[in-house]
């Protein structure tokens, strides 16, 4: 492992050949303090409450003499949760990464083109037309799959143009919202409300299974996104220089773009459509960072310290308690994509 200065002088962690990480002193004090602040909220969401796992169980966990209660909570209850919340939260933060980085675009995200839009179709759908027969996270993955594909289709140049996948994606995801909506009033009034946490994300009855689902997509995809990113600084300058540095702008972009859905696809398969990380830890990330640039890693820590502080509230906040988890993403990423709109709107007219 070495460190190498890149296209416009940022130096990068690299390892072989191929996998290159941005990398500064500060982003790395920023990455070890998300860490920090990951384990301080898993903990406490462990150990809140009347069913929290205490220094005493704790203790008796290491030493292989922890109750029954202990492992209860630890593999049925709250230990899944929090290792869902860190997965989730990882890859809707390199998704949105990848995508904004790649689309010039600070709104871009796997909402936009109409994904978490089409995983709700999927799901109402499938509920509609195969009761029982059909997981609500295979409904989810088709919805989501054909809401890209048709993104893919409709721009006539698939991921080509930033623009056009932008403009198609928000056309497919209204359509998708549309038939959901219709599916929910009209279709399904009996069973809306077993729906409706699906259909804003949820956290609540997870298991080790979803565990291994977004963990084992984690362990094929970061690698994927690791090896993509020396290509990724060199797409913020434009497609121009991209190609002229030797990065293809448009294979880039598409490789990209297809790693974020499939990212943010396996986050929607265990948690559902939850809205606005994908789009806040990227710039959140960097704000914090205050350099240009991808920031993968920031940006996945970033995802998982959100979808915690969103699990600990719907889980021991009285005011928040018993609401599904993308609830309070949707309400906080709502603000802050206000504020982020107010502030561009801002600098452009100043």
């Amino acid at each position: 492992m070495t460190v190498r200065r890149g296209h416009d002088g940022e130096r990068m962690l690299t390892l072989g050949s191929r996998l290159a990480v941005p990398w500064t002193e500060r982003t790395a004090v920023l990455a070890a303090g998300a860490v920090v602040l990951i384990l301080v909220l898993a903990v406490l969401t462990l150990a809140w409450g009347p069913l929290g796992v205490g220094a005493s169980e704790a203790a008796a966990l290491i030493t292989g003499e922890a109750e029954a209660s202990t492992l209860f909570v630890l593999e049925r209850l709250r230990g899944p949760r929090v290792l869902v919340a860190v997965g989730v939260g990882l890859a809707f933060g390199i998704s949105g990464a990848l995508f904004q980085t790649v689309t010039r675009n600070p709104l871009g995200s796997p909402d936009v083109i109409g994904l978490g839009a089409g995983a709700g179709a999927g799901v109402a759908t499938a509920t509609l037309f195969w009761p029982g027969l059909v997981p609500a996270p295979l409904g989810a993955l088709a919805g989501a799959a054909a809401a890209v594909g048709l993104v893919w289709f409709s721009t006539g140049l698939g991921f080509a143009s930033p623009a056009r996948v932008i403009i198609t994606g928000i056309g497919v995801a209204a359509m998708a919202t549309a038939l959901t909506q219709y599916v929910v009033a009209v279709a399904l009034r009996d069973s809306a409300s077993q729906l409706a946490a699906y259909l804003v994300g949820s956290l609540g009855t997870r298991s080790m299974e979803h565990v291994a689902v977004i963990f084992a997509a984690l362990a094929v995809l970061v690698p994927a996104a690791a090896a993509l990113s020396h290509r990724l600084t060199p797409m913020d300058m434009g497609d121009q220089l991209a190609d002229s540095l030797g990065v293809s702008a448009v294979g880039t972009r598409t490789r990209a773009i297809l790693l974020g859905v499939v990212l943010a696809a396996a986050a929607v398969s265990v948690a559902g459509p939850i809205a606005f990380v994908a789009l806040s830890a990227p710039h959140i990330a960097r704000r914090a960072a205050r350099t240009p640039g991808p920031h993968l890693v920031l940006s996945a820590l970033v995802g998982a310290v959100i979808m915690l502080a969103a699990d600990f509230l719907v889980q021991h906040v009285p005011l928040f308690e018993g609401l599904p988890v993308g609830v309070i993403t949707a309400g906080v990423g709502g603000v802050y994509l206000g504020y982020l709109l107010v502030s561009t709107w801002r600098r452009a007219s100043g």
